[in-house]
Protein backbone atom coordinates (compact mmCIF):
# COMPACT_ATOMS: atom_id res chain seq x y z
CA UNK A 1 0.00 0.00 0.00
CA UNK A 2 1.54 3.13 -1.25
CA UNK A 3 1.79 6.15 1.22
CA UNK A 4 -1.38 8.47 -0.56
CA UNK A 5 -3.44 5.19 0.09
CA UNK A 6 -2.66 5.13 3.78
CA UNK A 7 -3.06 8.89 4.02
CA UNK A 8 -6.80 8.36 2.44
CA UNK A 9 -7.29 5.64 4.72
CA UNK A 10 -6.47 7.78 7.96
CA UNK A 11 -8.49 10.16 6.79
CA UNK A 12 -11.10 8.02 6.33
CA UNK A 13 -10.77 6.75 9.66
CA UNK A 14 -10.26 10.43 11.53
CA UNK A 15 -13.35 11.38 9.15
CA UNK A 16 -16.27 8.18 10.42
CA UNK A 17 -14.61 9.24 14.50
CA UNK A 18 -15.53 12.68 14.16
CA UNK A 19 -18.88 11.53 12.46
CA UNK A 20 -19.11 9.53 15.46
CA UNK A 21 -18.53 11.64 18.07
CA UNK A 22 -21.14 14.47 16.79
CA UNK A 23 -23.68 11.54 16.98
CA UNK A 24 -22.74 11.14 20.35
CA UNK A 25 -22.96 14.78 21.04
CA UNK A 26 -26.25 14.82 19.55
CA UNK A 27 -27.47 12.49 21.55
CA UNK A 28 -26.07 14.02 24.72
CA UNK A 29 -27.86 16.92 24.03
CA UNK A 30 -31.53 15.71 22.93
CA UNK A 31 -31.39 13.73 26.56
CA UNK A 32 -30.08 16.95 28.41
CA UNK A 33 -32.82 18.90 26.86
CA UNK A 34 -35.40 16.70 27.56
CA UNK A 35 -34.31 16.63 31.09
CA UNK A 36 -34.07 20.53 31.28
CA UNK A 37 -37.87 20.44 29.86
CA UNK A 38 -39.13 17.83 32.39
CA UNK A 39 -37.26 19.24 35.58
CA UNK A 40 -39.07 22.16 36.93
CA UNK A 41 -39.80 23.48 40.37
CA UNK A 42 -42.79 22.96 42.20
CA UNK A 43 -44.51 25.96 41.25
CA UNK A 44 -43.37 26.18 37.84
CA UNK A 45 -45.00 22.41 37.15
CA UNK A 46 -48.19 23.64 39.24
CA UNK A 47 -48.70 27.31 36.86
CA UNK A 48 -48.25 25.07 33.53
CA UNK A 49 -51.02 22.37 35.04
CA UNK A 50 -53.55 25.45 35.70
CA UNK A 51 -52.56 26.70 32.18
CA UNK A 52 -53.91 23.07 31.01
CA UNK A 53 -56.33 22.72 32.86
CA UNK A 54 -57.85 25.99 31.90
CA UNK A 55 -57.14 25.80 28.41
CA UNK A 56 -55.46 29.10 28.40
CA UNK A 57 -52.02 27.28 26.58
CA UNK A 58 -51.53 24.68 24.12
CA UNK A 59 -48.81 23.24 22.52
CA UNK A 60 -45.37 22.54 24.91
CA UNK A 61 -43.03 25.33 25.95
CA UNK A 62 -41.34 25.77 22.86
CA UNK A 63 -44.29 26.77 21.35
CA UNK A 64 -45.39 29.10 24.33
CA UNK A 65 -41.86 31.03 24.00
CA UNK A 66 -41.86 30.46 27.81
CA UNK A 67 -39.42 32.23 29.61
CA UNK A 68 -38.85 33.12 33.37
CA UNK A 69 -37.38 36.08 35.24
CA UNK A 70 -35.69 34.42 38.03
CA UNK A 71 -34.28 31.07 39.22
CA UNK A 72 -35.37 30.30 43.07
CA UNK A 73 -34.00 27.34 44.95
CA UNK A 74 -35.98 25.01 46.61
CA UNK A 75 -37.17 25.79 49.64
CA UNK A 76 -36.62 30.05 48.55
CA UNK A 77 -39.82 32.13 48.29
CA UNK A 78 -40.87 34.51 45.49
CA UNK A 79 -43.71 37.46 45.73
CA UNK A 80 -42.32 38.90 42.50
CA UNK A 81 -41.60 36.23 40.19
CA UNK A 82 -42.62 37.02 36.22
CA UNK A 83 -43.06 34.05 33.53
CA UNK A 84 -43.34 35.02 30.12
CA UNK A 85 -45.50 32.89 26.82
CA UNK A 86 -48.05 33.20 24.60
CA UNK A 87 -51.66 33.16 25.90
CA UNK A 88 -55.02 32.70 24.84
CA UNK A 89 -56.65 35.62 24.05
CA UNK A 90 -60.01 37.45 23.45
CA UNK A 91 -57.97 40.41 21.62
CA UNK A 92 -57.73 39.58 17.65
CA UNK A 93 -54.62 39.97 15.21
CA UNK A 94 -54.69 42.47 12.41
CA UNK A 95 -55.81 39.45 10.21
CA UNK A 96 -58.73 39.24 12.14
CA UNK A 97 -58.46 35.90 13.92
CA UNK A 98 -58.21 35.41 18.01
CA UNK A 99 -54.59 34.89 18.79
CA UNK A 100 -53.21 32.81 21.47
CA UNK A 101 -49.99 35.27 21.42
CA UNK A 102 -49.85 38.59 21.87
CA UNK A 103 -52.72 40.62 23.08
CA UNK A 104 -52.79 44.55 22.52
CA UNK A 105 -53.22 46.38 25.50
CA UNK A 106 -56.95 47.53 25.98
CA UNK A 107 -59.55 47.50 29.07
CA UNK A 108 -59.22 45.04 31.07
CA UNK A 109 -62.88 44.33 30.10
CA UNK A 110 -61.87 43.28 26.68
CA UNK A 111 -59.82 40.27 27.53
CA UNK A 112 -59.26 37.61 29.77
CA UNK A 113 -59.25 37.54 33.40
CA UNK A 114 -56.05 35.61 33.99
CA UNK A 115 -55.99 36.20 37.27
CA UNK A 116 -58.99 34.98 37.95
CA UNK A 117 -59.10 32.31 36.24
CA UNK A 118 -55.67 30.93 37.27
CA UNK A 119 -55.93 31.35 40.83
CA UNK A 120 -59.66 29.19 40.41
CA UNK A 121 -57.17 26.12 40.19
CA UNK A 122 -53.93 27.07 41.68
CA UNK A 123 -52.68 25.38 45.09
CA UNK A 124 -53.18 28.05 48.11
CA UNK A 125 -49.25 28.16 48.09
CA UNK A 126 -49.14 29.86 44.18
CA UNK A 127 -51.50 32.77 42.78
CA UNK A 128 -50.99 35.21 40.59
CA UNK A 129 -51.49 39.08 41.34
CA UNK A 130 -50.78 40.40 37.82
CA UNK A 131 -50.67 40.39 34.18
CA UNK A 132 -49.09 42.88 31.00
CA UNK A 133 -49.37 42.51 27.47
CA UNK A 134 -46.02 41.79 26.35
CA UNK A 135 -43.68 42.87 23.22
CA UNK A 136 -43.01 39.91 20.58
CA UNK A 137 -39.31 39.93 21.69
CA UNK A 138 -39.97 40.24 25.25
CA UNK A 139 -37.84 37.86 27.36
CA UNK A 140 -38.94 37.33 31.24
CA UNK A 141 -35.15 36.85 31.83
CA UNK A 142 -33.40 39.06 29.58
CA UNK A 143 -35.62 41.71 29.61
CA UNK A 144 -35.42 42.35 33.04
CA UNK A 145 -33.32 45.20 34.36
CA UNK A 146 -32.77 44.68 38.10
CA UNK A 147 -33.85 41.99 40.30
CA UNK A 148 -34.18 42.53 44.50
CA UNK A 149 -34.19 39.53 47.19
CA UNK A 150 -34.90 40.08 50.82
CA UNK A 151 -33.26 37.65 53.03
CA UNK A 152 -35.48 37.73 56.92
CA UNK A 153 -33.40 36.48 59.90
CA UNK A 154 -33.12 37.32 63.95
CA UNK A 155 -31.35 39.95 65.36
CA UNK A 156 -29.96 37.21 68.32
CA UNK A 157 -26.03 38.10 69.24
CA UNK A 158 -25.48 39.07 65.69
CA UNK A 159 -23.06 42.97 65.42
CA UNK A 160 -25.27 44.21 62.97
CA UNK A 161 -23.66 47.91 63.12
CA UNK A 162 -20.34 46.01 61.23
CA UNK A 163 -22.48 43.44 58.97
CA UNK A 164 -24.25 46.94 58.13
CA UNK A 165 -20.91 48.49 57.23
CA UNK A 166 -19.95 44.99 55.70
CA UNK A 167 -22.16 44.53 53.07
CA UNK A 168 -21.50 47.88 51.05
CA UNK A 169 -18.07 46.21 50.26
CA UNK A 170 -20.62 44.15 48.14
CA UNK A 171 -22.03 46.77 46.24
CA UNK A 172 -20.61 47.52 42.89
CA UNK A 173 -19.75 45.78 39.94
CA UNK A 174 -17.19 42.70 41.23
CA UNK A 175 -16.03 39.16 40.43
CA UNK A 176 -18.49 36.78 42.61
CA UNK A 177 -17.24 32.90 41.62
CA UNK A 178 -16.41 33.42 45.88
CA UNK A 179 -19.80 33.78 46.40
CA UNK A 180 -21.97 31.50 44.19
CA UNK A 181 -22.24 27.48 43.11
CA UNK A 182 -19.76 27.67 40.09
CA UNK A 183 -21.03 26.19 37.11
CA UNK A 184 -17.71 26.42 35.46
CA UNK A 185 -19.65 24.24 32.22
CA UNK A 186 -22.00 26.43 31.67
CA UNK A 187 -21.30 30.06 33.03
CA UNK A 188 -18.23 31.91 32.19
CA UNK A 189 -18.21 35.31 33.32
CA UNK A 190 -18.98 35.90 36.90
CA UNK A 191 -18.91 39.84 37.27
CA UNK A 192 -22.32 40.66 38.49
CA UNK A 193 -23.09 44.47 39.49
CA UNK A 194 -25.11 44.63 43.24
CA UNK A 195 -26.59 48.28 43.15
CA UNK A 196 -27.61 48.23 46.84
CA UNK A 197 -27.33 46.16 49.91
CA UNK A 198 -29.09 47.21 53.08
CA UNK A 199 -29.81 45.57 56.73
CA UNK A 200 -32.89 47.19 58.43
CA UNK A 201 -35.69 46.09 60.50
CA UNK A 202 -38.52 44.01 59.56
CA UNK A 203 -41.72 46.11 59.86
CA UNK A 204 -40.09 48.01 62.41
CA UNK A 205 -39.43 44.77 65.15
CA UNK A 206 -36.42 45.25 67.06
CA UNK A 207 -35.55 40.88 66.94
CA UNK A 208 -36.61 40.21 63.06
CA UNK A 209 -34.34 42.03 60.49
CA UNK A 210 -33.71 41.91 56.96
CA UNK A 211 -31.52 42.46 54.04
CA UNK A 212 -32.32 43.61 50.76
CA UNK A 213 -30.02 43.40 47.92
CA UNK A 214 -30.60 44.39 44.29
CA UNK A 215 -28.46 43.75 41.70
CA UNK A 216 -28.80 43.62 37.56
CA UNK A 217 -28.65 39.85 37.49
CA UNK A 218 -27.26 36.37 40.02
CA UNK A 219 -25.37 33.79 39.91
CA UNK A 220 -26.28 30.30 41.42
CA UNK A 221 -26.60 30.72 45.41
CA UNK A 222 -24.93 33.92 44.94
CA UNK A 223 -26.90 35.61 47.93
CA UNK A 224 -27.09 32.88 50.45
CA UNK A 225 -23.11 32.55 50.02
CA UNK A 226 -22.97 36.54 50.49
CA UNK A 227 -25.64 36.01 53.40
CA UNK A 228 -23.53 33.12 55.01
CA UNK A 229 -20.30 34.89 55.48
CA UNK A 230 -21.93 38.50 56.06
CA UNK A 231 -23.04 36.28 59.61
CA UNK A 232 -19.89 35.09 60.03
CA UNK A 233 -18.58 38.80 60.17
CA UNK A 234 -21.86 39.32 62.56
CA UNK A 235 -21.22 36.87 64.94
CA UNK A 236 -17.16 37.97 65.11
CA UNK A 237 -15.61 34.92 63.55
CA UNK A 238 -14.68 36.65 60.63
CA UNK A 239 -13.02 40.21 59.56
CA UNK A 240 -14.65 42.41 57.03
CA UNK A 241 -11.79 42.32 55.56
CA UNK A 242 -12.42 38.71 54.50
CA UNK A 243 -15.06 40.01 51.77
CA UNK A 244 -12.47 41.94 50.12
CA UNK A 245 -10.45 38.98 50.00
CA UNK A 246 -13.09 36.94 48.57
CA UNK A 247 -13.85 39.42 46.03
CA UNK A 248 -9.87 39.73 44.90
CA UNK A 249 -10.04 36.17 42.36
CA UNK A 250 -6.35 37.17 41.50
CA UNK A 251 -5.64 36.60 45.40
CA UNK A 252 -7.80 33.98 45.77
CA UNK A 253 -8.88 31.71 42.70
CA UNK A 254 -10.40 28.71 44.72
CA UNK A 255 -13.28 29.39 46.78
CA UNK A 256 -13.12 28.14 50.73
CA UNK A 257 -15.62 26.12 51.74
CA UNK A 258 -18.53 27.40 53.58
CA UNK A 259 -22.16 26.60 54.36
CA UNK A 260 -24.66 28.93 52.80
CA UNK A 261 -27.27 30.62 54.07
CA UNK A 262 -30.37 28.07 55.00
CA UNK A 263 -33.04 28.56 51.71
CA UNK A 264 -36.58 28.81 53.50
CA UNK A 265 -36.24 33.22 54.79
CA UNK A 266 -34.56 33.71 51.23
CA UNK A 267 -37.51 35.73 48.97
CA UNK A 268 -37.06 36.84 45.47
CA UNK A 269 -38.81 40.35 45.96
CA UNK A 270 -39.07 42.20 43.08
CA UNK A 271 -37.72 42.11 39.36
CA UNK A 272 -38.11 45.45 36.97
CA UNK A 273 -38.97 45.72 33.40
CA UNK A 274 -39.11 48.84 31.37
CA UNK A 275 -42.68 49.67 29.99
CA UNK A 276 -44.65 46.87 31.69
CA UNK A 277 -47.94 48.16 33.77
CA UNK A 278 -49.41 45.11 35.65
CA UNK A 279 -52.71 44.51 35.94
CA UNK A 280 -55.64 42.74 37.68
CA UNK A 281 -59.69 42.67 37.77
CA UNK A 282 -61.03 44.43 40.90
CA UNK A 283 -63.17 40.86 41.44
CA UNK A 284 -59.69 39.15 41.33
CA UNK A 285 -57.55 41.21 43.23
CA UNK A 286 -60.32 41.32 46.26
CA UNK A 287 -60.25 37.52 46.16
CA UNK A 288 -56.70 37.41 46.71
CA UNK A 289 -56.26 39.77 49.22
CA UNK A 290 -58.99 37.75 51.05
CA UNK A 291 -56.98 34.79 50.15
CA UNK A 292 -53.79 35.90 51.44
CA UNK A 293 -55.67 37.62 54.63
CA UNK A 294 -56.78 33.59 55.06
CA UNK A 295 -53.49 32.33 54.66
CA UNK A 296 -51.64 35.07 57.14
CA UNK A 297 -54.49 34.03 59.78
CA UNK A 298 -53.87 30.26 59.64
CA UNK A 299 -49.80 31.35 59.90
CA UNK A 300 -50.64 33.25 63.50
CA UNK A 301 -52.54 30.44 64.57
CA UNK A 302 -49.73 28.07 64.52
CA UNK A 303 -47.28 30.37 65.83
CA UNK A 304 -50.03 30.96 68.72
CA UNK A 305 -49.92 27.13 69.25
CA UNK A 306 -46.45 26.72 69.10
CA UNK A 307 -46.43 29.93 71.57
CA UNK A 308 -48.63 28.20 74.04
CA UNK A 309 -46.16 25.21 73.92
CA UNK A 310 -43.15 27.15 75.01
CA UNK A 311 -45.47 29.14 77.85
CA UNK A 312 -46.55 25.29 79.08
CA UNK A 313 -42.57 24.71 79.93
CA UNK A 314 -42.81 27.88 82.47
CA UNK A 315 -45.32 25.06 84.54
CA UNK A 316 -42.86 22.37 85.18
CA UNK A 317 -39.63 21.91 87.44
CA UNK A 318 -36.38 20.64 86.44
CA UNK A 319 -35.47 17.29 88.10
CA UNK A 320 -31.83 17.61 89.24
CA UNK A 321 -32.24 13.92 90.14
CA UNK A 322 -32.48 12.85 86.41
CA UNK A 323 -29.47 15.09 85.69
CA UNK A 324 -27.53 13.52 82.69
CA UNK A 325 -23.45 12.55 83.51
CA UNK A 326 -22.75 12.38 80.31
CA UNK A 327 -20.06 14.33 78.77
CA UNK A 328 -21.48 17.40 76.90
CA UNK A 329 -21.44 17.61 73.26
CA UNK A 330 -18.14 19.32 72.00
CA UNK A 331 -18.28 22.93 70.18
CA UNK A 332 -16.40 22.54 67.42
CA UNK A 333 -14.11 25.56 67.09
CA UNK A 334 -14.29 28.25 64.41
CA UNK A 335 -12.21 27.26 61.53
CA UNK A 336 -10.94 31.03 59.58
CA UNK A 337 -11.91 31.04 55.82
CA UNK A 338 -8.88 31.67 54.48
CA UNK A 339 -7.43 28.32 56.33
CA UNK A 340 -9.97 25.75 54.99
CA UNK A 341 -9.74 23.22 52.28
CA UNK A 342 -11.10 25.04 48.66
CA UNK A 343 -12.87 24.35 46.03
CA UNK A 344 -11.34 24.01 42.54
CA UNK A 345 -10.86 27.18 40.55
CA UNK A 346 -12.48 28.14 37.25
CA UNK A 347 -9.26 27.44 35.61
CA UNK A 348 -8.88 23.74 37.08
CA UNK A 349 -12.54 22.81 36.63
CA UNK A 350 -12.31 24.17 33.16
CA UNK A 351 -9.00 21.77 32.46
CA UNK A 352 -10.88 18.77 33.97
CA UNK A 353 -13.76 19.19 31.68
CA UNK A 354 -11.38 19.62 28.82
CA UNK A 355 -9.53 16.77 29.43
CA UNK A 356 -12.85 14.58 29.97
CA UNK A 357 -13.93 15.28 26.18
CA UNK A 358 -10.79 14.50 25.16
CA UNK A 359 -10.35 11.54 26.77
CA UNK A 360 -13.75 10.64 25.03
CA UNK A 361 -12.08 11.64 21.63
CA UNK A 362 -8.93 10.13 22.16
CA UNK A 363 -11.75 6.17 22.91
CA UNK A 364 -13.74 6.58 19.79
CA UNK A 365 -10.32 6.84 17.96
CA UNK A 366 -9.29 3.99 18.86
CA UNK A 367 -12.41 1.75 18.65
CA UNK A 368 -12.48 3.38 15.32
CA UNK A 369 -8.68 2.21 14.31
CA UNK A 370 -9.21 -1.02 16.11
CA UNK A 371 -12.11 -1.93 13.76
CA UNK A 372 -10.26 -0.81 10.64
CA UNK A 373 -7.72 -3.29 11.75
Amino acid sequence: MDDQSKLIMDLRSKLSSFQTRVKELEAENAKLTSIVSTCTCRHESELFKALQKTRLVLGDRKDLQYSRCGRTDKGVSSVGQVVALLLRSKQKEPGGDTSEGLVDEGPDDEELDYVKILNGVLPDDIRVIGWCPAPVNFSARFSCLSREYIYFFWRENLNILVMESSCKRLIGEHDFRNFCKMDAANVHNYKRCITSFDICPCNGSDQLMLMKIKGSAFLWHQVRCMVAVLFLVGQGLESPDVIDVLLDVDKTPRKPQYKMAPEVPLVLQYCEFEGLNFKCSSDARRALQLHLEKECRAYKLQSAIFQEALLSLSSTEDDGSLASNKTKKKVSSHVPLMSRPTEPSYDERRAKLTFSVAARHESVVAKQDTRCL
